[in-house]
């Protein structure tokens, strides 16, 4: 169990170490009080229980200041709160939610069914042959829509490709067309571009963007679909899709025009 989870009190010293690392140095009892929701003498003792502990240290009357040790104290919990909420949400309501996907096949309300990633979506096939299971809600045909629930297991699924093709601003050239950017276009399943110049460059390459904006967002969840994407940008926009891919933790190749 998450320490600061484990009872009452060890919540709401952690609440209050919160306040004073939000509030400091000039700390106010009373507001800390309304916002904890105690009284002020108990945020008085709670903050002689953490200066004890070595997780705050006064400086002058009414002012305090968290330690590193306060700190490293304050990232442990939230980490361990931030695992716990994921858990709770991924492995238990995510269990209990309702999913829709394609049927391969004929499927009846209650039968389980194997779960698996097509085109970047999500498709449900009778029988337990997956690593990945349900049970359906629905009654659906071959083709249609299903409702699924109960999952368990993981889909197995590799993540796209991901190549950004870097173009130069219109102040810099004018936008042209690429026999190399033509044939990865044509192999990828998602073409996005950030920017005019990158949607003339495609243009010019015989190539139509299946997305124009967000195009880092739109990337990186394609690829995490499994999905293989190219992605054209102007070297101003670049480091936005960049950025989107790895804070995803997806690989990419970087490639001019």
């Amino acid at each position: 169990m998450v320490d600061v989870l484990d009872n009452k009190r060890s919540a709401t010293k952690f609440r209050v170490l919160v306040e004073i690392a939000e509030r400091q140095p000039a700390v106010n009892q009373g507001e800390i009080a309304d916002a904890v929701g105690v009284t002020s003498q108990a945020v008085s003792e709670y903050i002689r229980e953490l200066v004890d502990e070595g997780f705050v240290e006064k400086e002058a009357r009414s002012r305090y200041r968290v330690t590193k040790r306060g700190v490293d104290w304050l990232f442990q919990q939230s980490s361990d709160v931030r695992r716990f909420a994921d858990h709770v949400t991924e492995d238990v309501l995510g269990s209990m939610q309702e999913d829709a996907a394609f049927a391969t096949a004929v499927i009846e309300a209650g039968e389980t069914v194997s779960l698996s990633i097509e085109d970047g979506l999500l498709h449900a096939t009778p029988g337990e042959g997956g690593p990945a299971t349900g049970i359906a809600t629905t009654d659906a045909d071959a083709g249609a829509v299903v409702g699924v629930t109960g999952f368990a297991g993981i889909i197995d699924l590799d993540p796209g490709d991901v190549t950004v093709f870097q173009v130069a601003p219109i102040r810099s050239a004018e936008p042209s067309g690429s026999g190399v950017l033509a044939a990865a276009a044509a192999a990828a399943d998602l073409v996005a571009a950030a920017g005019v110049e990158a949607v003339a460059t495609l243009d010019a390459s015989g190539t139509d963007p299946d997305v124009t904006f967000a195009a880092g967002e739109v990337a990186a969840d394609a690829a995490g679909r499994g999905l293989d994407v190219v992605v054209v940008a102007t070297t101003d926009l670049a480091g936005r899709v960049t950025d989107a891919l790895r804070d995803s933790g997806l690989a990419y190749e970087v490639d001019d025009v």
